[in-house]
């Protein structure tokens, strides 16, 4: 028996490597002939790069400025091709990611891109010739201005000075003065992951959809949406392109920077990524898919990587099986897209009486995983 084993991250307990590590554990217990691939998947989003590293590209760190100007350790992948070309992969979160931020209002004024674009010149300098942008875990609201700074824009005020750095500034802008942007960009590829389709602003967009999980209260939203509205704007009078168009809104806006001034091309997000590793080669190859992710949900049902993957290993005929930390949507759903038994990690880790141990489930994900997929393989 082959089996392809490719797990999203379990966020707060374990990496997408680490979860298909312990399945492939538990299903070896159970079928210790079985040929196990351990290939983890992404959707676009925190995962991407992880992802792109086990499919061979190469780890490279870089110090860059984090997204409220502390300096902060971050990485990138790149793998060279056999034309002289070379696709870097770089996740925003890694450079300008919640993780680096407490998330106050003042915070989620000030928080930027800068970093994200200190990486894409990092992977210029190394011969990239398409750049590969996931997008998920961001600390900022502020369009991709910041990433754009860092590669030669420069957003100017009433005065002629350059505008603070920040989703909170953009309102202040009134011209951009691109003189002294990289004339690389024009000579590389951009594709963007995205998984959401909001726009940049409005009800709908990113700062009110998406601010307050970064700090951000009503007198921030409304003015982080100002600003996104005014880039827009300016962007138009600078390029002539219309950014706001569904998905812009992902990751702050990041993407609307790019869609002005390169020839970036916004993409779902799993299938950008299950391109890039190889995954279709890995899944024709397969008698059977295990996947998984921490919580199994109604988002996940709409195109997260688990489910992506199960509609793909479905149309190749394969039977999928699914472990997550806890799954909230009935048998019938998973059914519909080809999972043919689920467990979750809250039914082995319980206390005493029976309840589940949330806490357990969490600190021990590894080894209830590892249990979890030996026994939904005896039931299977």
């Amino acid at each position: 028996m082959r089996i392809l084993i490719a797990p999203d991250k379990f966020k707060g307990s374990l990496t997408a490597a680490e979860a298909a590590s312990a399945m492939a554990e538990g299903a070896l217990r159970v079928y210790p002939d079985a040929v196990t691939t351990q290939f983890p998947v992404a959707d676009g989003g925190e995962g991407t790069l992880d992802a792109a590293i086990a499919a061979g590209y190469e780890e490279r760190n870089n110090a860059v400025v984090g997204p409220i100007l502390k300096p902060v350790g971050a990485s990138w992948a790149i793998r060279k091709d056999a034309f002289g070309g070379a696709s870097a992969v770089i996740e925003t979160a890694m450079a300008s990611g919640l993780a680096h931020m407490e998330p106050t209002p003042e915070n989620s004024l000030r928080a930027h891109s800068y970093g994200c674009g200190q990486l894409v010149a990092a992977a210029l300098d190394a011969g990239a010739t398409e750049i590969v942008l996931g997008l998920g875990g961001s600390a900022m609201s502020d369009a991709g201005s910041g990433a754009l700074r860092a590669l030669g824009l420069k957003p100017l005020d009433a005065a002629g000075n350059v505008v603070p750095l920040g989703g909170g500034f953009l309102a202040d802008v009134v011209a951009l003065d691109a003189s002294e942007l990289d004339p690389r960009l024009s000579a590389v590829k951009f594709r963007i992951a995205v998984d959401v389709q909001n726009p940049l602003y409005g009800p709908e967009g990113a700062a009110h959809v998406f601010g307050p999980q970064k700090g951000a209260d009503e007198d921030a939203v409304e003015k982080l949406d100002a600003g996104l509205r005014n880039w827009v704007s300016l962007l138009r009078e600078a390029t002539g392109r219309d950014v706001n168009v569904p998905g812009a809104g992902a990751a702050g806006g990041f993407p609307a920077s790019f869609l002005a001034f390169t020839d970036a091309a916004l993409e779902g997000g799993f299938a950008l990524v299950a391109g890039l590793t190889g995954l279709a080669k890995h899944l024709g190859e397969a008698d059977l898919v295990i996947t998984g992710e921490g919580s199994m949900d109604e988002q996940s049902l709409t195109g997260k990587a688990p489910i992506a993957l199960a509609d793909a290993a479905t149309a190749h005929g394969i039977p999928v099986i699914a472990i997550a930390g806890r799954i909230t949507v009935t048998p019938e759903d998973l059914a519909k897209h080809g999972i043919v038994a689920a467990a979750q990690l809250l039914d082995v880790a319980q206390r005493k009486d029976g309840a589940p141990d949330i806490a357990d489930a969490v600190a021990n994900a590894a080894k209830y995983l590892a249990w979890a997929t030996s026994q939904v393989l005896e039931g299977a």
